[in-house]
């Protein structure tokens, strides 16, 4: 199978089966995040204590690279300290940045490694209007934890 096909199929398997989509009877943290030029819309409620994401869920619309961004992050984010957060939030928009140059930890050569699935969603590069799609959950995230 190739690298492609596979990244394919992580996307849409994060879409057709988005993970944390549930409901949180007492979150700490929300924001609702959209994209106004294409209709895609994130809403993210954390439970953050101590310093650590102990739940998330997300709810929202839109394309199949915004919803499946948002299952990732939901994914790659909970359990991990508010540091660990910040770190992984900047080296995936690192990974989205069409000039990304090594910074933030980033291998120029492969953007996304050390990412996971979300390195899934590095050929999102190759068209610029949906880099707005794959980073908005994450922009959303920023916006609940008030960075």
């Amino acid at each position: 199978m190739a690298l492609e096909e596979l990244y394919r199929e992580v996307i849409l398997d994060h879409y057709r089966n988005p993970r944390n989509r549930v409901e949180l009877d007492a979150p700490t943290a929300h924001a609702d995040g959209n994209n106004p030029l294409c209709g895609d819309e994130v809403h993210l409620d954390l439970i953050v204590a101590d310093g650590i994401v102990t739940d998330i869920a997300v709810t929202g619309q839109g394309c199949s690279i915004s919803q499946s961004s948002a299952s990732m992050m939901s994914d790659a984010i909970k359990g991990k300290t508010l540091a660990d957060v910040n770190d992984l939030t900047a080296k995936f928009k690192a990974m989205m940045d069409i000039d990304a140059n090594g910074d933030a930890g980033i291998d120029p050569d492969r953007p996304g490694a050390m990412l996971g699935d979300l390195e899934a969603l590095q050929g999102v590069r190759k068209f610029p209007v949906r880099i707005k799609c794959a980073n908005l959950a994450w922009t959303t995230l920023q916006e609940a934890l008030g960075n």
